[in-house]
C-alpha cells in the first residue's frame, strides 16, 4: 500500500516518492518550509522534522540564566570549594619543588667523571701552587697530556712525595771536571751532567699505563708502554725506579704503572 504525503496528505506513488525525516514527500512538496524552495537529499536540513535551506535553518539561541540568589550562592560555594582544594595542593607538594630523578646507571658514570674532573683540577692547582716563583723559579713548566684527565682514576690523588730514612737514595757521586792546560793556558772543563743510575738489587719491573711529566727534580718522566725496572715501593702513592728506555732514575707515581 503507497503512503500518503507529509506534505499535502495524497498518495505518494514510487516515482515520485522521496523518503526522509521519518517521511514520505512528494518530490514537488519537499520545500523549504519558509521560501518554498524546492530541496533534495544533498541540499535540505531537518529541523524538528522539517525540510529547510541553508539560509532560512532556525538559529539556535540559548536562553539566558538569571542570577538569582541562588545561583549566586551556588556559584561562590563552587568557588569556595576551588580554592580550598588549590590550597591543599600547594601544602601538600610544598618542598617538593624538584623531581626525583632515578639513579640510572649513566647519570653515575656521569657523576664519577665529573668527581674525576674535579679531582684532576684540584691536583693541578695544588701543583702550580706547590711550584710558585720560590720554588719553581727558572723550571720548565709542567706538560701533561690533554687525554690524561680521561685516563685518571678518582683515587689517584697523588699524596706528597717523601723519601723515607729507610730506604736509599743512589746517586752517581758527581766527577769533577778536569781542566786541560796547554802551554801555561787553561781551559776551563766543560760540565758534566749527572745521570740518576738505577737502585742496585734485583728490583721489580713495571709497565707505564699513562703519560707522565716529572713535576720536580728528583721525578722522571716516561710515555704510556715504557718498561720501568729495579722498583722500589716507598709508600702507597709512590715508587723510585729507572725508566729503561732513557736510564733516568727517580720518583714516579704507582697508580701510573702496572706490575709486569
Amino acid at each position: 500500500m503507497n503512503p500518503n504525503c507529509a506534505r499535502c496528505s495524497k498518495i505518494v506513488y514510487p516515482t515520485e516518492k522521496v523518503n526522509c525525516l521519518d517521511k514520505f514527500w512528494h518530490k514537488a512538496c519537499f520545500h523549504c518550509e519558509t521560501c518554498k524552495m524546492t530541496l533534495n537529499m544533498k541540499n535540505y536540513k531537518g529541523y524538528e522534522k522539517k525540510p529547510y535551506c541553508n539560509a532560512h535553518y532556525p538559529k539556535q539561541s540559548f536562553t539566558m540564566v538569571a542570577d538569582t540568589p541562588e545561583n549566586l550562592r551556588l556559584k561562590q560555594q563552587s568557588e569556595l570549594q576551588s580554592q580550598v582544594r588549590y590550597k591543599e595542593e600547594f601544602e601538600k607538594n610544598k618542598g617538593k619543588g624538584f623531581s626525583v630523578v632515578a639513579d640510572t646507571p649513566e647519570l653515575q658514570r656521569i657523576k664519577k667523571t665529573q668527581d674525576q674532573i674535579s679531582n684532576i683540577k684540584y691536583h693541578e692547582e695544588f701543583e702550580k701552587s706547590r711550584m710558585g716563583p720560590s720554588g719553581g723559579e727558572g723550571l720548565e713548566p709542567e706538560r701533561r697530556d690533554p687525554q690524561e684527565s680521561s685516563y685518571r682514576r678518582p683515587q689517584e690523588q697523588q699524596q706528597p712525595h717523601h723519601i723515607p730514612a729507610s730506604t736509599p737514595v743512589y746517586q752517581q757521586p758527581q766527577q769533577q771536571p778536569v781542566a786541560q792546560s796547554y802551554g801555561g793556558y787553561k781551559e776551563p772543563a766543560a760540565p758534566v751532567s749527572i745521570q740518576r743510575s738505577a737502585p742496585g738489587g734485583g728490583g721489580k719491573r713495571y709497565r707505564a699505563v699513562y703519560d707522565y711529566s716529572a713535576a720536580d727534580e728528583d721525578e722522571v718522566s716516561f710515555q704510556d708502554g715504557d718498561t720501568i725496572v729495579n722498583v722500589q715501593q716507598i709508600d702507597d702513592g709512590w715508587m723510585y725506579g729507572t725508566v729503561e728506555r732513557t736510564g733516568d732514575t727517580g720518583m714516579l707515581p704507582a697508580n701510573y704503572v702496572e706490575a709486569i
